[in-house]
């Protein structure tokens, strides 16, 4: 079994699709952990602030299946690949954690995601994995939010759930 860290985010009905999301996820890998849920700023583009939050699995499937799934339930949920790479989202799940995997070639997918410099990303895994490693610096997550930039700023946490809009 390999631990695997993901990103999750969302500007559209982002409550709603972020719970459905961790839903399918504790379905399809059992005992999961989910950070709390921020709300931040669009990065990238102007639109409305995202909900992001992180989901450490453990799982068997190799990266390509587990990318693959994760992009067969972004699907499910509306994602529309054809706008420009910045652009609002219903669901956006990225595997930025393969346990101590380092994938950099050809294709989209880069293990970790080079996102893990935003605090989008670095704050909800920091909450849920602080003594995880990363590969290429050696450094904890803990350690590496610490040295963010945003490390001191106060993020709203957000109650996720099915009915939930905005």
């Amino acid at each position: 079994m390999t631990t695997v860290l993901l990103s999750l985010g969302s500007n559209i009905q982002p409550r709603r699709h972020l719970h459905a999301a961790v839903a399918a996820l504790a379905a399809r890998f059992g005992k999961i952990t989910v950070s709390p849920a921020y709300r931040m700023a669009a990065v990238g583009f102007d639109g409305p602030a995202f909900i992001n939050n992180a989901v450490a699995i453990d799982t068997d499937l190799d990266l390509d299946a587990l990318d693959a799934w994760a992009h067969a339930l972004e699907d499910e949920h509306g994602r529309d690949r054809s706008g420009p790479r910045f652009s609002d989202r219903t669901l956006d799940i990225d595997v930025v954690f393969y346990g101590d995997l380092i994938v950099e070639g050809p294709g989209h997918l880069r293990i970790p995601r080079p996102e893990l410099k935003h605090a989008f990303v670095m704050k909800p895994l920091a909450d849920i994995a602080p003594t995880f490693v990363d590969p290429v610096s050696g450094l904890t997550l803990a350690a590496l939010w610490r040295a963010h930039r945003q490390y001191d700023e106060a993020f709203d946490v957000v109650e996720l759930g099915p009915d939930a809009e905005a």
